[in-house]
Formats: structure tokens, sequence, C-alpha cells
């Protein structure tokens, strides 16, 4: 097998093939998919700290008459009504000793 290709020819082929000039990479390693997201959490912009996002239940039956209630608000021309807001004025304008021990 050794006679069957002449040494020239390989290197040659090699070299044209195999061995191409590289451009020189910088020495950094690419950063893990971990890094990457600490670096866009630290990169995003901070978040308001007068809301809070949270998580209430309620029944269907109550978040129907919500919604009910935010689509008659918006037909009258409360054009920015939504569920938090509604609850926002239900909070502002509720009179606590009224409110039944039921509750």
């Amino acid at each position: 097998m050794k006679d069957v290709f002449s040494r020239d020819e390989v290197d040659e082929v090699l070299r044209g093939s195999f061995y191409r000039k590289t451009v020189a990479r910088p020495s950094v390693k690419a950063p893990t998919k971990r890094a990457r997201k600490k670096t866009t959490k630290k990169a995003a912009k901070k978040k308001p700290d007068h809301y809070e996002v949270i998580c209430i239940s309620m029944y269907k039956d109550d978040l129907g008459r919500l919604d009910d209630a935010v689509k008659r608000l918006k037909a009258s021309g409360h054009r920015k009504m939504s569920r938090s807001a509604l609850i926002r004025f239900a909070l502002d304008t509720m009179d606590t000793d009224a409110l039944p021990k039921s509750y």
C-alpha cells in the first residue's frame, strides 16, 4: 500500500484539503447557557418597584361578574378599564364597616 501513492502526492493533497491556514481565534471561551442567562438578567432594565404581580384565586362566577363589569365600563367610555383597575377602585371606595361577616 505504501508504494501506491508517492509521498509528495499525499503531502500535496493533505496540504490543500486538511491543513488550511486558520484564522487566529480569541482564546476566550464562549459563555455557557447559564452564564448567558445571568448576563441577560443583569442587563435587563430595572423593574418598577411601585407594584407587584400577584396571584389570587377567585371563583369562576366571580371572575365572570368581574369581566362583565369591565366590559360594561369599557362600553360606557372607560377605555383603560381592566380587572385590576376595577379591583383597585373597589378597594378605594369600599366601606369596611359595612362589610358583612359572611365574606
